[in-house]
């Protein structure tokens, strides 16, 4: 369930002179541009930004750029783009921060084989590069392997599961973490190609015979980077919702926001399942999210925010 709230009548020509009218001048109108550009969706946004490329003869993304700062303009910039474009770019970020692989894990673990791919070719006609070639290039041994497993796989998308081999596959599982053999070529070969589906069987069969989840008994073996990768790959394909959750809470709890983290879950999931995550927010920290936001951020960031949540200030 989405949070973000769309009027249903637009006209886009309109909303495109709006944002224009909000960039002229000495001084931006920020309120103007998070009532529009918070309350429309994707496709919305797409015809906003082609209507105003039609009516100004320039890109809306970069006057945005040059009108905003902070982390205002990085969450309307994030937002603005389209998904599969913006899904891009953070992996392109995630990529030149070196160490920074929890969002590349994110959108290959999180997205549908379909969507992955569409994020790919994204990849490819913004840096006239593949993903995965520069993924490669910035990574090498293990990390290396899984990673560029993990983006370039393209599951079955299906429910149907095959007990025998989630039994086996989670023997296999769990004879490479008691003998400390994360980086197993099994390890990798089961994580980067089976369907979801089969593999939360596997996880479920392990939790099952063993006494305890895989991702605990990963987190009990000395944190490295290789072992943080399988964890976050892991618990997004069991259940992104709990994973994004944490995410959040963890960024609001840290001393000084994780801005970046907080933009970055809310922006992506708000048209997709962010009323889900909200829910889940509230049960595990007694606050409701928005207004945890509402107390860690400020100004037309908040605002921002606080309208893709789907409550204005």
């Amino acid at each position: 369930m989405a949070t973000l709230v769309v009027p249903e009548n637009v006209s886009y020509v309109d909303d495109a002179r709006t944002l224009q009218k909000a960039c002229q001048g000495w001084g931006t109108d920020e309120k103007a541009i998070t009532s529009i550009l918070g309350h429309r969706n994707a496709a919305q946004r797409k015809q906003i930004r082609l209507a105003y490329s039609e009516l100004f003869q320039e890109d809306l993304v970069k006057r945005l750029e040059s009108e905003l700062t902070g982390d205002f303009e990085k969450a309307v910039y994030r937002w603005v783009l389209d998904p599969e474009d913006r899904d891009a770019v953070l992996a392109n970020v995630a990529i030149r921060k070196s160490g920074d692989y929890h969002v590349i894990v994110e959108i290959a673990c999180v997205l549908s084989s379909e969507e992955l791919l569409v994020v790919r070719r994204a990849y490819h006609a913004r840096y006239k590069h593949s993903l995965e070639e520069d993924l490669a290039a910035h990574t090498t041994g293990d990390i290396r392997k899984v990673l560029v497993g993990l983006v370039t796989a393209f599951r079955y998308e299906g429910d149907e599961i095959n007990t025998r081999l989630a039994n086996s596959e989670a023997d296999i599982l769990h004879d490479a973490i008691k003998d400390k053999a994360f980086n197993h070529e099994e390890v990798i070969r089961i994580l980067t190609t089976r369907s979801k589906a089969q593999l939360m069987a596997t996880f479920n069969r392990y939790r099952d015979d063993h006494g305890s989840s895989i991702t605990k008994d990963l987190l009990d073996e000395p944190a490295d980077e290789f072992k943080t990768v399988l964890r976050t790959a892991i618990r997004c394909i069991n259940d992104h919702k709990k994973y994004y959750e944490k995410i959040l809470r963890n960024a609001i709890k840290k001393v000084g926001t994780d801005e970046d983290a907080l933009t970055r879950v809310i922006v992506t999931r708000a048209e997709k399942d962010l009323n889900h995550i909200k829910e889940m927010y509230y049960k595990k920290n007694s606050v409701a999210l928005d207004q945890a936001v509402a107390m860690d951020t400020s100004g037309d960031y908040e605002a921002f925010l606080l309208a893709l949540l789907g409550k204005e200030e």
